[in-house]
Parts: structure tokens; C-alpha cells; sequence
């Protein structure tokens, strides 16, 4: 009945977006502005004052520019109002919802649709096919020209992204690698007998993502991979493993300076040394701060509420370490490899952990001559990830065969079974990505830039409270935390003028990034979320829905603290008033949880 219900949703809202298409009324297709056609024209457009240009400025300016070729940077950085201006126009003329609220509406109703349906991907399709429809005007053509050529296809072409899904199977085959080779089981062994509770489980979880901080993909999979058998063990709910995963990776990696958060930050901040406004911002991070400290209080006190609850009840009293409502039929185990020992594991680990930190500091030019500080702040951490996975993929293979507990016959089977153990991952990353692409062509950002200018000038003291909650909800909604540092970021740094001297500049930097990770730790399209679910085999929606309380506790929690250090401007006094809130927030949840359940 239940699964009859979300098909006839999912038909209803289909039926409805066509519908709407059906309405429309081709358009002939052809442009409103003439071309630019002469000099004067151009010359007319690069100056004139970006706020009085016109629509036919902004197609003379484009037009323009789009026929320079080796030149096109230089006249880009000396131009950049006047062209992103112009920009602006285009995309206002052309597009009926751009930088409107409507922007925001495709993934409000994707979010909203996985929540209500528990279905995933058909909530990210239908938002992404909103989006189109917004974009194209309900031009069904142009829906699917924006869809998948614009959208799909332009993601799956990006080179951060293609890198990315390369790091991700490289992966998937090394945890397939690691399980065969008996390492996993072997760590699983001698977990029995150093790690004898389930508070020391969680605890041990919660330190090895503290200290896998070079980047949040990584992260996630390798944690979940070492600490499964760990978890199985102690009947730690996959849901809750899930969250510990997610919880250390990017609140873990946005307060680390050497990480690839860090080096991205770093880089949306023009004018001011970013790794310097980054390190001062970290005391002022209280999201971040504060979920590390909730994780730790939580297992202390053995206590879970909300969903999670559930989740754990199951796991400890019944076994169920999913609680998905369904039976889920047992998947045929693979012999254990009992030439395997714990070296099997900490070798491949040790080889991820060293090689992907040179490969990142190779991409920033560490070996030209570069500092490592600079060549991490300059990395493309895509690029890097895959070459130093890579590398330690090979010595992996080369090291299972000289302690001949694989053939080499073994480790080539594991990298298809790699992959498909990803497949999942990678189509909700792809859906996923190709949603943000709907939201960028609609204006999303803009819309939010123009929200956080307005109130800057008469809230000041409020503005970090208020820039968090903003960057909490343009994360939630696009699913990037990285997206909505480049957004408002630098808004931030221009508001004040980039004077690293003032207080409330740092403190806004820091709500900007701690908003960012909240929505982002919050979304179910988030693919920092996606993966913390591949990595600790959770269904994802059991992941967001268990999760979210949680996350809301801290948000809370830190929206007062941004209110208070908004006022009170210095960190050493802040974050301990927010440090004590958060325990005392935790206790008295508690307390009334435990009356509930009286």
C-alpha cells in the first residue's frame, strides 16, 4: 500500500510538470538584441557603469568577449563587475525565474520528496526536471536540451567531478581489496580484544576521523571501511555508525588547516591571506566544535534520541542493525581469508593517508619549488586524491602478492566489484550535482548574495547569526558546502572591506563556513552525506532522517552562540558559553527523553 501511495505521488507531480509543458507556446527562437556589430558598440558597453548597463550593453559586452581567445582571462579580470553584470541581465531577460525565490524551488521539492517517499532517486530527478522546466520556461524541448546537456552531461564532463567519481572506485576496489586479503577480519579480531564496549567503539570511530582530516570523501570511506567489522561487532546501528562517519568528516576537515577544505576556503577569499582569516576563524567554528563535542557526549552518557533512538534500540536488543522496515535477504559471505592480519589493512591505509597528501601538494606545486602550506592552500584536491589513490592501490596490489595472500588474479577481480559497490553512490552524486546545475542556471546564488547584502548594513551585531543560518539553508538546498563558501564568502569579505582587523569579519567567516557544513551534514543531496552513507552501507534515507535531529540540536545550539559572539567578539570567551550550552542542551534532552520512557 505504502509503495502504491509514493507511485501515484510520483505519477501526480509528473503529470502535473507535463501538463504544464503541453501549455506552452513555442517560441520562435530568435534573439531580442541585435549582434554588436560595431566597435563603438563594444566600446560603448566595457564603459558603461555596470549599474546603468542595458540589456543590449550586456549582448554587445558578451558577444565581445566571446570572441577573444588567448586574451579572454586578462580582458575577463579587468572587466569582472561590468561582465558579471552583464551576465546578470542576459540571464534576467531570458530566463523568467532567475534569482527569484523560485530559484530555491527545485530542491525544496527534491529534499522534500525523499523525505516523504524515502525514494531518492526519483525525488532527485523530479526536482532536477523542475528545474528545467523553470529554466526553459516549460519549453519541453528546452527542458531536456538544459537537462541533460546543460546539466547531466556538462557535470559528468567536469573535470573535479570525473576525478572525484575515479577516487571513488579506486576505493571502492581497495575495500574490496582489503576484505579478500583478510584485514578487515583481522582488525575485526583484534578489535575483540582491545575494544571491549560499545562507548569504546564509538569513541575509537570518532578518533579515527579525527585523524583523517586531509579531506571529507576520503574520510568517509575509509572510516567506514576499518570500523564496519568494529561496529558489526559491538551491534552499533549502521544509522548511527552513518552519522559518527559524517559527523567526522566535514566538521573534522573545515577546523583543519592542512586539509582540502582549508585550501578551498582559502581560495574564495580575494585581497586578505585566506589560510591566516581561515586559522582565525576556527575558535569562532561552533558548528563544527560542537558536533565533535555532541558525538563524544553522546557516547559517554549512552543515551540516543529522535529516530536514532530506534535504530540503536534494534541494533542492541534484536540485531538489526538497519531497521528498514524490511527484511533485507543475507547477501553471500565470502570465505575469510585467514592468511590475513591486521598489516593487511594498515598498510593499503597508511599507503591512502601518505600518498594522497603528496598527490595534493604535488597538484599545488610543492615540488617546484613551492611551501607545503602553499601548495596545499593552491591543490587540486580532485587531481591529487586520484593520484595518490591510485599509487596506493598498485602498492597494495603488489604487497597482497608478495605476502601471497592474493594472487594478482584475485586483485584485478576486485576492481569491477570495486565499482559496482560504488554504483550506487555515483548515480545519487550524479542526480545530485546536476540539481546544483539547475539552481546555478536559476540564479540560486544571486538571489541569496542580494539577501545577506541587504541586512548587512542595519544588523551588524545579528549578521553572523543571520549569515549562518542563510549558509545553512543554500547548503541544505544545493546539497555543496564548497558552492555556498564561494557564494558568500567573498560577499562577506567585500561587506567589510577585507580589514582582517575587525572582529565581526572573522566571526562572519566563520558562521559563512559553520552554516555551510550544517546544511551540507543536513542534506540528503549533499554528496559528503551520500558517501558517509556508502561508506558505513546504510540506506541513505535511514542516514538523513536519523541524522537530521541531531544536526538541527547543534544548529540550535550555534545560532545562539553566533548571537552571542556577535556581541561579545572574542572567541576565548564564546566558545566556552557555547561548549556549556551544547551539555546542557544534551542533558536536558535526557531528562526528557528518559521521563518519556518511564
Amino acid at each position: 500500500m505504502r509503495n502504491t501511495r509514493r507511485f501515484t505521488l510520483f505519477l501526480l507531480i509528473v503529470s502535473v510538470v507535463l501538463s504544464m509543458s503541453v501549455l506552452h507556446v513555442f517560441a520562435d527562437g530568435e534573439d531580442t538584441a541585435a549582434p554588436a556589430e560595431t566597435v563603438e558598440a563594444v566600446e560603448t558597453a566595457f564603459s558603461t557603469d555596470p549599474a546603468t548597463m542595458t540589456y543590449d550593453d550586456a549582448v554587445a559586452l558578451l558577444e565581445y568577449v566571446d570572441t577573444l581567445d588567448d586574451g579572454y582571462e586578462a580582458y575577463a579580470d579587468e572587466h569582472a563587475d561590468a561582465i558579471d553584470r552583464a551576465g546578470y541581465l542576459i540571464n534576467k531577460e531570458e530566463v523568467p525565474f532567475y534569482a527569484t525565490f523560485w530559484a530555491l524551488l527545485p530542491p525544496i521539492i527534491a529534499i522534500g520528496l525523499a523525505l516523504i517517499t524515502k525514494e531518492v532517486y526519483s525525488s532527485l530527478f523530479i526536482g532536477i526536471l523542475i528545474g528545467g522546466l523553470l529554466y526553459s520556461g516549460f519549453n519541453p524541448v528546452g527542458t531536456m536540451e538544459h537537462i541533460f546537456v546543460d546539466g547531466m552531461i556538462a557535470q559528468l564532463s567536469d573535470g573535479w567531478n570525473v576525478g572525484i567519481l575515479i577516487f571513488l572506485v579506486i576505493l571502492g576496489a581497495m575495500v574490496i581489496l582489503m576484505n579478500r586479503a583478510g584485514g578487515s577480519a583481522a582488525f575485526g579480531r583484534w578489535a575483540q580484544t582491545h575494544i571491549k564496549s560499545r562507548v569504546g567503539a564509538q569513541l575509537a570511530t570518532i578518533a579515527l576521523g579525527a585523524l583523517i582530516f586531509i579531506d571529507d570523501y576520503f574520510n568517509c570511506l575509509t572510516v567506514g571501511s576499518v570500523m564496519l567489522p568494529v561496529a558489526d561487532k559491538h551491534k552499533i546501528s549502521r544509522a548511527k555508525l552513518a552519522y559518527i562517519i559524517d559527523a567526522t568528516a566535514a566538521p573534522i576537515c573545515i577546523i583543519a588547516p592542512i586539509s582540502s577544505w582549508a585550501a578551498a576556503v582559502s581560495g574564495f577569499v580575494d585581497g586578505v591571506n585566506g589560510l591566516d582569516l581561515f586559522v582565525r576563524s576556527i575558535p569562532y567554528n561552533f558548528y563544527a566544535l560542537l558536533t565533535i563535542v555532541m558525538m563524544i557526549v553522546l557516547a559517554a552518557m549512552k543515551f540516543d534520541y529522535g529516530p536514532m533512538a530506534i535504530h540503536e534500540k534494534n541494533a542492541l536488543e534484536k540485531g538489526d542493525l538497519f531497521t528498514t522496515g524490511t527484511v533485507k535477504a543475507p547477501e553471500k559471505a565470502e570465505a575469510v581469508n585467514e592468511k590475513g592480519r591486521v598489516i593487511d589493512l594498515i598498510f593499503p591505509i597508511a599507503a591512502l593517508i601518505i600518498f594522497c597528501v603528496i598527490g595534493m601538494i604535488y597538484t599545488g606545486g610543492f615540488f617546484d619549488g613551492e611551501s607545503f602550506i602553499d601548495a596545499f592552500s593552491n591543490s587540486d584536491a580532485s587531481v591529487g586524491l586520484v593520484f595518490g589513490s591510485f599509487i596506493a592501490m598498485l602498492l597494495t596490489v603488489i604487497f597482497y602478492c608478495c605476502r601471497r595472500v592474493l594472487s594478482f588474479k584475485d586483485c584485478m577481480s576486485a576492481l569491477p566489484e570495486g565499482f559496482k559497490s560504488m554504483v550506487p553512490a555515483i548515480l545519487i552524486l550524479t542526480f545530485a550535482w546536476t540539481l546544483k546545475g539547475m539552481t546555478d542556471s536559476l540564479g540560486a546564488a544571486t538571489f541569496v548574495a542580494g539577501i545577506v547584502e541587504e541586512s548587512a548594513a542595519s544588523l551588524l551585531s545579528f549578521l553572523p547569526a543571520i549569515i549562518f543560518v542563510i549558509a545553512c539553508f543554500l547548503a541544505f538546498a544545493t546539497g555543496t558546502a564548497w558552492g555556498t563558501f564561494g557564494i558568500l564568502i567573498p560577499i562577506v569579505v567585500a561587506v567589510f572591506g577585507g580589514d582582517m582587523n575587525n572582529e565581526i569579519m572573522i566571526i562572519g567567516i566563520s558562521a559563512c563556513m559553520a552554516g555551510a557544513v550544517c546544511g551540507d551534514h543536513c542534506s540528503p543531496i549533499s554528496d559528503t552525506t551520500i558517501m558517509a552513507s556508502a561508506g558505513s552501507q546504510s540506506d541513505h534515507l535511514n542516514h538523513v532522517s536519523t541524522q537530521l535531529p541531531y544536526a538541527i540540536t547543534v544548529a540550535a545550539v550555534s545560532f545562539v552562540s553566533y548571537l552571542i559572539a556577535g556581541f561579545i567578539q572574542n572567541a576565548w570567551i564564546a566558545l566556552p558559553i557555547s561548549i556549556v550550552l551544547m551539555v546542557g542542551t544534551l542533558y536536558v534532552i535526557r531528562i526528557i527523553t528518559a521521563k518519556k520512557a518511564a
